[in-house]
């Protein structure tokens, strides 16, 4: 069934000569925290399934300011130990590896309304650090509420359980502005059954400065059509610089909305799945369709990822 998209007008980021296509529509649903027991019951298999997640993100060349560089800093990935055609513009994962269960999808409450973006557990000091993009924590000015993260989601089901947030974090400049080149978000995720999350799931290596035009692979769980949210995505390619408005990554993808927050990967393995995650799925410009864009995990990403990690 096809699904109803709502276009949400954004404060900070004007005029649309460019639309981030992987934030879809809204399904406008009422329910709140505070009318259940709790973050985790409240995210039933129905809502999970339900869920959509936030609408477009247009962007101006005035809105963008440069990701300012630094040193080039890799840290490998941790944790459990499957191969797939490259490039790939978006297909089913079936590789198999610890990318599998690393990558979820994120669910939360944006204005009332359940949605739904994705995200992945990395290597962390705390072994509780989820990465994602900036407009899955925060959008329009307000923290989304209801936070959790379901590694390795099928059809609403919760095989490694749901993992809800005991802080949401973003970049000094998503935070202040919503700029779209710093679109990078994350969560620090309490314990569940009294173990720590990436003592579950495992969890993917990071890397900050490592520059532009690589062989990268992208994750996510897009739930627009044509897709249903349902099943991991991937995609795979060699990486260009944004030649247009923005600092970020691009790749030939035709994810949809949903995947935003989803990782991309350098030096990805396919028999191991894992990688150096260097981005997570953030826009695609309206007129160049079947291109998707990753904001550069610069110094200011980095810090986002010291500070989560220590919180």
């Amino acid at each position: 069934m096809r699904r109803r998209s709502l276009r949400i007008p954004h404060r900070a980021l004007s005029a649309a000569t460019a639309t981030g296509a992987l934030v879809a529509g809204l399904l406008l649903q009422t329910g709140s925290a505070s009318a259940t027991p709790s973050v985790e019951d409240f995210w039933t298999a129905e809502r999970m399934r339900a869920a959509e997640p936030l609408d477009v993100l247009p962007v101006s060349p005035g809105d963008l300011n440069k990701v300012k560089e630094g040193v080039e800093k890799l840290v490998p990935p941790t944790g459990l130990p499957g191969a797939e055609a490259f490039p790939e513009t978006g297909g089913p994962w079936t590789g198999g590896g610890k990318v599998t269960s690393t990558a979820g999808r994120v669910f939360f409450t944006y204005q009332g309304r359940q949605a739904s973006c994705s995200g992945n557990a990395v290597t962390s000091a705390n072994k509780s650090t989820v990465l994602t993009a900036g407009h899955c924590v925060k959008m329009d000015g307000a923290w989304h509420t209801n936070w959790v993260f379901v590694p390795e989601y099928k059809d609403g089901q919760a095989p490694h359980g749901k993992w809800t947030a005991a802080k949401t974090l973003s970049t000094p400049q998503w935070t202040a502005t919503e700029d779209i080149n710093y679109d990078v978000g994350a969560a620090v995720v309490n314990p569940l059954d009294g173990k720590k999350l990436t003592d579950v799931v495992g969890a993917q290596g990071v890397a900050f400065n490592t520059g532009y035009n690589k062989k990268m692979y992208a994750f996510g769980y897009p739930a627009a059509d044509p897709y249903d949210g349902s099943k991991l995505i991937h995609c795979s390619g060699n990486s260009i610089q944004d030649p247009l408005l923005s600092t970020d990554h691009g790749l030939s993808c035709d994810m949809t909305g949903g995947s935003s927050g989803g990782p991309w990967f350098q030096d990805f393995d396919e028999a191991s799945g894992t990688g150096l995650q260097n981005s997570v799925n953030s826009f695609g410009y309206t007129f160049l369709p079947g291109y998707m864009f990753g904001p550069y995990f610069g110094d200011d990403a980095k810090n986002l990822y010291e500070k989560a990690q220590t919180s």
